[in-house]
Formats: structure tokens, sequence, C-alpha cells
């Protein structure tokens, strides 16, 4: 797959089943960060705010949700059901998106990008 100019164009490369999930979570962190911009990073969707916030990915089991080391630590337990890495994890594609889970993940990044902001 050629790098996507955006988060349209990523999004409509994948099956309508896969589609539908990622337009949830753009859904999600738009509601949650309306201030956020979108881009492409990495060849995947991202938002920045007051630098990069939060990255999401389809893959062939999963949706990937990247929110930095920092966020998986803060919410290690949560996320503990799920499988993931330092600064990531992966919610299978066969569950339904954990929206209040990614909500409060969105939050803390904001949160933390804006107190980061703050003190430069």
């Amino acid at each position: 797959m050629k790098k996507p100019v955006n988060i349209d164009e990523y999004i409509t490369s994948f099956p309508i089943e896969i589609q539908k999930l990622l337009e949830q979570f753009r859904a999600t962190i738009k509601k949650v960060a309306p201030q956020a911009t979108e881009a492409i990073s990495y060849g995947i969707p991202a938002f920045k705010l007051n630098g990069m916030l939060v990255w999401f990915a389809a893959h062939t089991n999963h949706i990937g949700f990247y929110p930095r080391a920092s966020a998986i630590k803060v919410f290690e337990k949560e996320l503990s059901i799920y499988k993931g890495a330092k600064g990531s994890v992966q919610f299978p594609l066969d569950k339904p998106l954990p929206v209040r889970l990614i909500t409060k993940i969105v939050k803390f990044r904001v949160e933390e990008n804006l107190q980061k902001a703050k003190k430069k």
C-alpha cells in the first residue's frame, strides 16, 4: 500500500468492516480532542495537539493504538487484557472497540501534552 495522503485515504483502503472500526476510532479521538489536527505519521493515522498525541492503525487481526509509553503505563491495569508493548496496545478485530478506555487514554494524552506545552 502506498503512503496515504490523509486519514480518509487510509481508511478507505480497507474493507468496509475495518473502515467502520477505524472511523469509530477516529470519531472517538475527535470527540475527546476536537482541537487536535489529523495527520499521517509513519504512514498511519495520527492526531497532533502540542506535538504528537496518538496514532492508530489497522492490522490483520487487530487495531493498533499507539498513545505513547506514558499512557500505556498509566492504564496498565485496564490494558492488561490486551496484547501490547511499551507504547502500543492491540484491540482485536473480533471484539467491540473499548471506546470508554480509548476516551480515557486520549484525555490523559491531551492533558499530558498541554502540561508539557505550559512548561516550555
